[in-house]
């Protein structure tokens, strides 16, 4: 056996074993889903279920609104989407092809913020769209999406729009384009992977958020999926059956968004980090 076909092997043995480490957790969540209360508790653990009690589905849906919390859900994500996806674009265009005064001063600013915790920024936040009263409602959710997108999601664009060349706009320059018709026609096909990255951590990060939104938040009517899941917990029993059966139906969604937007993920990546 070749030193190369030895180290193939090898680097795809440790790649199956780290895949499995991060399949675990969503293995352990769709198999406690179908135990009961007592086979969940059972020590040492059932590794896999005798009987598939597909009931503690149906249960947790009788109990929980998930219809009502979805739409709630995709009312927050889709302007969050529209927003991250056209004001990080348009401002790491200006910051790739643009030239203007203290250019590098401002966006090394932007990827300051990235050190502030928004935990920091929480209380000040919260008075100020308490003064706006926009209070439970979904606008201090969805405002800030159209106002740059977020430092990272500007730095990852920024990044990728400086593999292209520039060429590219200065013959459109020449054939009379503006700055405008540029990103239009020509810079936004080309960054589409980068753009797909940025989208899918925006919709995973939304979908996960449930700090922001029990802040914001205080209409049982205007929970989200994090917020609806949360009801299942009692004061002093929680059904871990039925709280993983929930966690399932609300985590399959962005594993399935994921899945179908991994090949962009990966392009926007790999072509991302080739030039900094």
């Amino acid at each position: 056996m070749t030193y190369r076909i030895r180290g193939k092997i090898i680097t795809y043995g440790v790649l199956f074993l780290l895949s499995l480490l991060v399949f675990f957790p969503m293995y352990w969540i769709i198999r406690s889903s179908l135990l009961n209360l007592q086979e969940i508790l059972e020590f040492p653990p059932i590794w896999f279920p005798n009987a598939f009690r597909i009931d503690n589905y149906t249960e947790v849906m009788a109990r929980v609104d998930f219809g009502k919390y979805f739409i709630n859900t995709f009312t927050v994500i889709i302007p969050v989407l529209v927003g991250v996806g056209l004001t990080a674009s348009l401002t790491a265009f200006g910051f790739a092809r643009l030239e203007f005064p203290l250019k590098n001063l401002w966006f090394s600013l932007i990827i300051m913020t990235i050190l502030l915790p928004s935990i920091v920024t929480l209380v000040p936040t919260y008075i100020g769209w308490s003064k706006l009263q926009l209070t439970n409602s979904y606008w201090p959710l969805i405002i800030p999406a159209f106002f740059g997108g977020g430092a990272f999601n500007i730095f990852l664009l920024r990044q990728f729009l400086m593999t292209i060349p520039k060429e590219l706009d200065e013959s459109a320059v020449i054939d009379g384009a503006g700055y405008f018709t540029i990103y239009r026609k020509i810079i936004l096909p080309l960054i589409k992977p980068a753009i797909v990255v940025v989208l899918l951590f925006t919709f995973v990060g939304v979908w996960n958020d449930f700090l922001g939104q029990l802040v914001y938040l205080n209409d049982s009517n205007k929970y989200t999926v994090s917020l609806g899941l949360s009801t299942l917990r009692g004061a002093n029993n929680t059904p871990m059956n039925l709280l993983m059966a929930g966690t399932a139906i609300v985590v399959m969604p962005a594993v399935i968004v994921f899945l179908f937007g991994q090949r962009y993920f990966i392009e926007g990546i790999a072509t991302t980090g080739i030039k900094g």
